[in-house]
Parts: structure tokens; C-alpha cells; sequence
């Protein structure tokens, strides 16, 4: 009888186990979730490949997709793409663990292709999507490189006058200055772009400088800013770290480089952007499903025969 319900019993156990299994149960806990609008830049400079080999674009689809993984279920993102002034919302927050997969779907087709026009005026595109973060009510995770194109006039960015909704600037790109690859119109890598390819900073819009009247060239009608600012090396692009750490400042934002990991993104958001607390469960699934494992594991080997060379010599 005792053996018979040491037979029994072991089984028995893991089927119940793998039931409980089934059914899902958790355990409640209280967190702090931090909603959130990702805004990706996919102007042409995101294509330059000095991160780990790779262009800037693919590295920050990876780094977005591992650090939403790492979210806890019940946060919600919501992604767009940024070219010339403005951001285009792909879709709006979604709870990641239920549309895990459309949303990483989505990260992945990301394309430099999608972008509607060649510029990339950074200041207006953050205050337009901080916009947009804003009205949604999320906090804005703003990935790019921050190379301004066409570079920004001598008096600067615009100052920022609208209400911030908190977050984070995520700046992406090498600190040493590499060229850009150029395509073609249909597509095709033809090289890189060489200084002639663009406009110099600092642009030649709005107020002169005031030392406008010592420069070479300068006449107070014909030719205002003088011609010393001719030539620079706007045809290579770097991480324009300062530059982003500014505009992040007068916004209410937070800046961290992507390349830091997920954690600095976090603790980057958990400075700069509103939280709300969310009961998310915990699921117990996957331990009593190793449990029952394991059990059936022994089960089995006790029930398999001693391979000759362990058995005694009788």
C-alpha cells in the first residue's frame, strides 16, 4: 500500500501543480509605472555607423525594444518618428505586455525612408512632440543624435514657452565626428556627403552677429553675415551631447545616452517624469510549472534502471 501511494503520489503532485499552472495565479504588488511617448529621429544622420559598427537607427531599435521589455506590465508606449519639424504618432500608448508584439513589430520597421522631408530642425520637433506628450498625457522619451540640419541660426533655439510633460532626451551617436552616407533616389548607398553637399553653421537666417561688420565680405545690404562662415564640417555628424543637455534643461527633461542601458534610462525618467502607482500581478505560473518539472524529472529517474557500470556485482 505504501508503495503503491509512493507510485501515486509524486505524479499526482506535478499534475497539480501544472494545473495551478494553467490557471495563472499571481501575487498583487503596488509599483510605479511611468507612461510614455517615444519619439524616434530617422533624419539621414541617423544613419551614420558608429555605434558598435552598426547605423544609429538599428542600434536604437534594439535598445527601445530591450528596454520596453524590461518595463513593468501596465506601463503604456506609445511611438512616433521624427523628420523636418514635427513628429508623426505611429500609435498611441499601448500596455506593453498585451501589444508586446505590435509594438516591437513596429520599433523593427522603423526607416530613414519614411521620413517625409530631408530636414531636421531638433528644437522644433522636441517642442512639437513635447506637444503631443502633453496632450496625451504621457511623458516624452525623444531618442536622436541632435545634429540640427539646417544648422541653427546665430541667434540660437527658439525658447521653449509650452507646458513640459516631463521625460527624457536620449541622445544617440559616436562623440567623434563621422561621415554620412549619402543615397540616391531610389535608395541605394552612393557614398557620403562631402562639404559641398550642405549647409555650414550657422545658418544664414534671422539676426546677423554682432561682429557681422568685421567679417570678409560683409555689406549691410548685400551680404549681412560676411562670408567666414563659408566652410565647417556640418557633412559629419557626432553625438551633439551639450547641445541636447541644453534643450533638455529649458524643458523640463532629462538626458542619458541610449547606449548607457536601460537602468540610466529609468533613472533618467524617474527624475524628470511623473509616475502613477498600478496593482500589477505578479504571475506564480512559471514557478509551480518548473516545480511539476522537476518533480516528473525524479520521477523518471527513479523509475529508469541503474546503467550496468553502477550496478553492484551481485
Amino acid at each position: 500500500m505504501i508503495g503503491g501511494a509512493r507510485r501515486i503520489l509524486p505524479p499526482l503532485a506535478a499534475a497539480l501543480l501544472a494545473l495551478l499552472a494553467a490557471l495563472g495565479p499571481g501575487v498583487p504588488r503596488q509599483v510605479a509605472l511611468t507612461d510614455a511617448l517615444v519619439v524616434v529621429d530617422i533624419t539621414r544622420s541617423m544613419n551614420v555607423r558608429d555605434m558598435e559598427g552598426r547605423s544609429r537607427l538599428d542600434f536604437a531599435r534594439d535598445r527601445l525594444r530591450d528596454w520596453i521589455a524590461a518595463r513593468p506590465c501596465g506601463t503604456r508606449i506609445g511611438l512616433a518618428l521624427f523628420t523636418e519639424r514635427r513628429s508623426l504618432t505611429l500609435f498611441e500608448p499601448l500596455e506593453i505586455c498585451e501589444d508586446f508584439a505590435a509594438i516591437s513589430r513596429t520599433i523593427e520597421g522603423l526607416d530613414w525612408r519614411m521620413a517625409w522631408e530631408g530636414d531636421s530642425l531638433i528644437s522644433r520637433g522636441l517642442d512639437h512632440a513635447l506637444a503631443r506628450a502633453r496632450d496625451m498625457g504621457v511623458a516624452l522619451v525623444f531618442v536622436t543624435d541632435g545634429q540640427e540640419a539646417p544648422p541653427l541660426p546665430y541667434g540660437g533655439p527658439a525658447e521653449f514657452r509650452g507646458e513640459s510633460p516631463g521625460g527624457v532626451i536620449l541622445g544617440v551617436g559616436g562623440d567623434a565626428p563621422a561621415p554620412i552616407p549619402k543615397f540616391d533616389d531610389l535608395g541605394r548607398e552612393v557614398g557620403f556627403y562631402a562639404p559641398a553637399d550642405v549647409q555650414h553653421a550657422p545658418a544664414r537666417i534671422g539676426a546677423p552677429p554682432p561682429d557681422a561688420s568685421e567679417r570678409p565680405g560683409f555689406h549691410p545690404r548685400n551680404n549681412p553675415y560676411g562670408e567666414s562662415d563659408l566652410e565647417g564640417n556640418e557633412h559629419l555628424s557626432a553625438l551633439r551631447a551639450d547641445y541636447l543637455r541644453n534643450l533638455a534643461g529649458g524643458r523640463g527633461l532629462g538626458f542619458a545616452r541610449l547606449a548607457e542601458g536601460p537602468a540610466a534610462i529609468d533613472r533618467a525618467l524617474a527624475a524628470h517624469a511623473p509616475s502613477h502607482a498600478a496593482t500589477v500581478t505578479r504571475s506564480l505560473a512559471p514557478v509551480l510549472a518548473l516545480a511539476a518539472l522537476l518533480i516528473m524529472v525524479g520521477c523518471w529517474l527513479a523509475a529508469s534502471p541503474l546503467p550496468r557500470y553502477m550496478r553492484k556485482e551481485e
